[in-house]
């Protein structure tokens, strides 16, 4: 059974696609220097960076998900597919925006940002974006982590751009206090 890790740090970004060349070696990372991991808990770069963290995993630190509600008609069903199956802690919601509705009231999107001490935005569409926006908003530090600028060429422009697991790791002992 693991202990909470000492930070918490939101990873964001494709529903569709696992974008495992970023997903694997940040989910190993996180799980390395013992920090919680929150996403969404759904499929894509969710399910893939859960995985590693999971499998990475050897000391203190816990994967959450921020569960979506099925529709406004439907608040206490999950989004199905969610939970994602290697998400231990998921926090059920009544908020069903996402996607363009990302910085809508009724998305889960404010928790899954207010809840990190730092965010990690990886390529994604338009749910990603609104959670870079809303970690702008909110003013947690926030980084895209991507092999190169075309791939993240959606999110906002002025936060920093990571493109090796090195640069990850720097971004998150400066803003996690970790030695």
């Amino acid at each position: 059974m693991s202990v909470i890790g000492t930070a918490t740090v939101g990873v964001m970004g494709s529903s569709q696609n696992e974008y495992a060349q970023f997903a694997n070696p940040l989910g190993g990372l996180l799980a390395r220097l013992e920090l919680n991991l929150l996403t969404g808990a759904g499929h894509g770069v969710m399910t893939a960076v859960s995985r590693a963290y999971i499998e990475a995993r050897t000391g203190r630190g816990i994967c959450i998900g921020i569960v979506p509600c099925e529709s406004q008609e439907v608040r206490h069903v999950p989004r199905q597919g969610s939970p994602n199956q290697y998400v231990e802690l998921p926090i059920y919601t009544h908020l069903p925006m996402s996607g363009v509705g990302g910085k809508d009231d009724l998305s889960r999107n404010h928790i899954n940002v207010l809840s990190s001490d730092v965010v990690i935005a990886l390529p994604g569409s338009d749910g990603t974006a609104s959670e870079v926006e809303l970690a702008l908003d909110y003013e947690k530090p926030v980084a895209a982590f991507a092999e190169n600028q075309a791939q993240v060429k959606n999110l906002n422009p002025t936060i920093t751009r990571l493109f090796d697991i090195d640069d990850v790791e720097a971004f998150l002992k400066r803003y996690c206090a970790l030695q």
